[in-house]
Protein backbone atom coordinates (compact mmCIF):
# COMPACT_ATOMS: atom_id res chain seq x y z
CA UNK A 1 0.00 0.00 0.00
CA UNK A 2 1.18 3.52 -0.60
CA UNK A 3 2.43 5.69 1.95
CA UNK A 4 1.14 9.67 1.79
CA UNK A 5 4.47 10.47 0.92
CA UNK A 6 4.89 8.17 -1.78
CA UNK A 7 1.79 9.39 -3.08
CA UNK A 8 3.01 12.72 -3.30
CA UNK A 9 5.92 12.13 -4.60
CA UNK A 10 4.67 10.05 -7.63
CA UNK A 11 2.18 12.71 -8.33
CA UNK A 12 4.90 15.19 -8.31
CA UNK A 13 6.98 12.91 -10.76
CA UNK A 14 4.16 12.76 -13.34
CA UNK A 15 2.65 16.32 -13.28
CA UNK A 16 4.42 17.45 -15.68
CA UNK A 17 4.49 15.16 -18.36
CA UNK A 18 1.09 14.77 -17.39
CA UNK A 19 0.16 18.61 -18.50
CA UNK A 20 2.51 18.44 -21.18
CA UNK A 21 0.57 15.48 -22.52
CA UNK A 22 -3.21 17.48 -21.83
CA UNK A 23 -1.64 20.18 -23.74
CA UNK A 24 -0.50 18.25 -26.65
CA UNK A 25 -4.57 16.61 -26.40
CA UNK A 26 -6.56 19.94 -25.72
CA UNK A 27 -4.52 22.65 -26.49
CA UNK A 28 -5.75 24.65 -23.93
CA UNK A 29 -3.79 25.32 -20.83
CA UNK A 30 -6.56 25.95 -18.38
CA UNK A 31 -8.73 22.91 -19.53
CA UNK A 32 -5.42 20.89 -19.52
CA UNK A 33 -4.22 22.28 -15.33
CA UNK A 34 -7.79 20.86 -14.77
CA UNK A 35 -7.31 17.46 -16.29
CA UNK A 36 -4.42 16.86 -14.78
CA UNK A 37 -5.96 18.09 -11.43
CA UNK A 38 -8.57 16.29 -11.40
CA UNK A 39 -6.41 13.00 -12.51
CA UNK A 40 -4.27 13.96 -9.60
CA UNK A 41 -7.54 14.23 -7.33
CA UNK A 42 -9.41 10.73 -8.42
CA UNK A 43 -6.20 8.79 -7.94
CA UNK A 44 -5.60 10.43 -4.28
CA UNK A 45 -9.48 9.43 -3.32
CA UNK A 46 -9.94 6.39 -4.95
CA UNK A 47 -6.49 4.45 -5.15
CA UNK A 48 -4.33 5.82 -3.08
CA UNK A 49 -4.47 2.87 -1.36
CA UNK A 50 -2.99 0.84 -3.86
CA UNK A 51 0.09 -0.56 -4.07
CA UNK A 52 3.09 1.97 -5.47
CA UNK A 53 3.91 0.16 -8.26
CA UNK A 54 -0.28 0.04 -9.69
CA UNK A 55 -0.42 3.58 -9.27
CA UNK A 56 1.50 4.49 -12.65
CA UNK A 57 -1.31 2.55 -14.90
CA UNK A 58 -3.82 3.62 -12.87
CA UNK A 59 -2.99 7.35 -13.22
CA UNK A 60 -2.59 7.23 -17.25
CA UNK A 61 -6.21 5.10 -17.56
CA UNK A 62 -7.52 8.02 -15.35
CA UNK A 63 -5.63 10.52 -17.64
CA UNK A 64 -7.11 9.30 -20.25
CA UNK A 65 -10.41 9.43 -19.20
CA UNK A 66 -10.83 12.59 -17.82
CA UNK A 67 -9.50 13.92 -21.20
CA UNK A 68 -12.19 11.52 -23.11
CA UNK A 69 -14.93 13.19 -20.62
CA UNK A 70 -13.44 16.86 -21.39
CA UNK A 71 -13.71 16.52 -24.95
CA UNK A 72 -17.44 15.07 -24.82
CA UNK A 73 -17.87 18.33 -23.17
CA UNK A 74 -16.86 20.10 -25.10
CA UNK A 75 -18.03 18.63 -28.11
CA UNK A 76 -21.92 18.59 -26.60
CA UNK A 77 -21.61 22.65 -25.57
CA UNK A 78 -20.40 23.24 -28.95
CA UNK A 79 -23.39 21.02 -30.32
CA UNK A 80 -25.79 22.58 -28.52
CA UNK A 81 -24.82 25.79 -26.80
CA UNK A 82 -22.73 28.72 -27.97
CA UNK A 83 -20.12 30.04 -26.07
CA UNK A 84 -21.26 32.28 -23.98
CA UNK A 85 -18.41 34.40 -24.34
CA UNK A 86 -19.48 35.35 -27.65
CA UNK A 87 -22.32 37.30 -26.51
CA UNK A 88 -20.67 39.44 -24.31
CA UNK A 89 -19.71 42.82 -24.85
CA UNK A 90 -17.85 45.85 -23.21
CA UNK A 91 -21.06 46.93 -22.59
CA UNK A 92 -22.61 44.26 -20.63
CA UNK A 93 -23.77 44.54 -17.12
CA UNK A 94 -23.01 41.25 -16.24
CA UNK A 95 -26.20 40.10 -16.66
CA UNK A 96 -26.60 37.43 -19.33
CA UNK A 97 -29.10 34.73 -19.89
CA UNK A 98 -28.54 32.41 -23.06
CA UNK A 99 -32.03 31.61 -24.02
CA UNK A 100 -32.21 35.54 -24.59
CA UNK A 101 -29.50 35.90 -27.13
CA UNK A 102 -28.79 34.36 -30.11
CA UNK A 103 -25.49 33.89 -31.86
CA UNK A 104 -25.71 35.46 -35.75
CA UNK A 105 -23.77 33.34 -38.14
CA UNK A 106 -20.23 33.53 -37.54
CA UNK A 107 -18.57 36.81 -39.21
CA UNK A 108 -22.08 37.90 -39.83
CA UNK A 109 -22.34 42.03 -37.98
CA UNK A 110 -26.00 42.91 -39.60
CA UNK A 111 -28.39 44.13 -37.34
CA UNK A 112 -31.23 42.03 -36.41
CA UNK A 113 -34.49 42.11 -37.88
CA UNK A 114 -37.86 41.76 -36.18
CA UNK A 115 -38.02 38.68 -38.23
CA UNK A 116 -35.08 37.53 -37.10
CA UNK A 117 -35.83 38.43 -33.72
CA UNK A 118 -39.41 36.23 -34.02
CA UNK A 119 -37.73 33.30 -35.47
CA UNK A 120 -34.90 33.62 -32.76
CA UNK A 121 -37.78 33.83 -29.84
CA UNK A 122 -39.29 31.05 -31.45
CA UNK A 123 -36.37 28.88 -31.36
CA UNK A 124 -35.50 28.93 -28.40
CA UNK A 125 -39.33 28.58 -26.89
CA UNK A 126 -38.81 25.00 -28.92
CA UNK A 127 -35.44 24.29 -27.36
CA UNK A 128 -36.51 25.11 -23.77
CA UNK A 129 -40.13 22.98 -24.61
CA UNK A 130 -38.09 19.80 -25.51
CA UNK A 131 -35.42 20.30 -22.48
CA UNK A 132 -38.89 19.56 -20.48
CA UNK A 133 -40.01 16.71 -22.26
CA UNK A 134 -36.84 15.20 -21.47
CA UNK A 135 -37.03 12.25 -18.64
CA UNK A 136 -36.33 13.81 -15.38
CA UNK A 137 -33.35 12.28 -14.66
CA UNK A 138 -31.98 12.42 -18.35
CA UNK A 139 -32.61 16.55 -18.04
CA UNK A 140 -31.61 16.76 -14.30
CA UNK A 141 -28.25 15.14 -15.69
CA UNK A 142 -28.25 16.74 -18.61
CA UNK A 143 -28.65 20.46 -17.21
CA UNK A 144 -26.40 19.35 -14.34
CA UNK A 145 -23.53 18.46 -16.96
CA UNK A 146 -23.91 21.12 -19.62
CA UNK A 147 -25.76 23.94 -18.56
CA UNK A 148 -24.19 23.99 -15.09
CA UNK A 149 -21.04 22.86 -15.56
CA UNK A 150 -20.70 20.16 -13.29
CA UNK A 151 -18.03 17.53 -14.10
CA UNK A 152 -19.37 13.52 -13.67
CA UNK A 153 -18.82 12.74 -10.04
CA UNK A 154 -20.18 15.85 -9.11
CA UNK A 155 -23.20 15.03 -10.95
CA UNK A 156 -23.59 10.88 -10.12
CA UNK A 157 -23.30 12.59 -6.40
CA UNK A 158 -26.00 15.21 -6.62
CA UNK A 159 -28.30 12.57 -8.65
CA UNK A 160 -27.50 9.67 -5.71
CA UNK A 161 -26.17 7.51 -8.86
CA UNK A 162 -23.03 5.86 -10.35
CA UNK A 163 -21.06 8.09 -12.79
CA UNK A 164 -21.69 5.40 -15.82
CA UNK A 165 -25.47 5.95 -14.94
CA UNK A 166 -24.80 10.05 -15.51
CA UNK A 167 -23.11 9.39 -18.86
CA UNK A 168 -26.15 7.11 -20.07
CA UNK A 169 -28.65 9.68 -18.99
CA UNK A 170 -26.26 12.53 -20.58
CA UNK A 171 -26.23 10.50 -23.69
CA UNK A 172 -29.34 9.76 -24.31
CA UNK A 173 -30.76 13.13 -23.10
CA UNK A 174 -28.47 14.50 -25.81
CA UNK A 175 -29.68 12.17 -28.56
CA UNK A 176 -33.12 12.81 -27.75
CA UNK A 177 -32.67 16.46 -28.04
CA UNK A 178 -30.57 15.99 -31.23
CA UNK A 179 -33.83 14.23 -32.62
CA UNK A 180 -36.31 16.52 -31.64
CA UNK A 181 -34.85 19.41 -32.66
CA UNK A 182 -33.85 18.00 -36.00
CA UNK A 183 -37.01 17.11 -36.87
CA UNK A 184 -38.78 20.44 -36.18
CA UNK A 185 -35.71 21.50 -38.76
CA UNK A 186 -33.61 23.24 -35.86
CA UNK A 187 -30.25 22.66 -36.89
CA UNK A 188 -27.66 23.57 -34.40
Amino acid sequence: MATERELSDFLKSVEKRAFKRSIYHVRDEEAALDIVQDSMMKLAEHYGDKPITELPMLFQRILSNCTLDWFRRQKTRNALFSNMSDFESASDDGDFDLLETYSFAEGSQQAESAEDSTRRAQTLRQIEAEIQELPARQREAFLMRYWEDMDVAETAAAMGCSEGSVKTHCSRAVQALSKALKAKGIQL
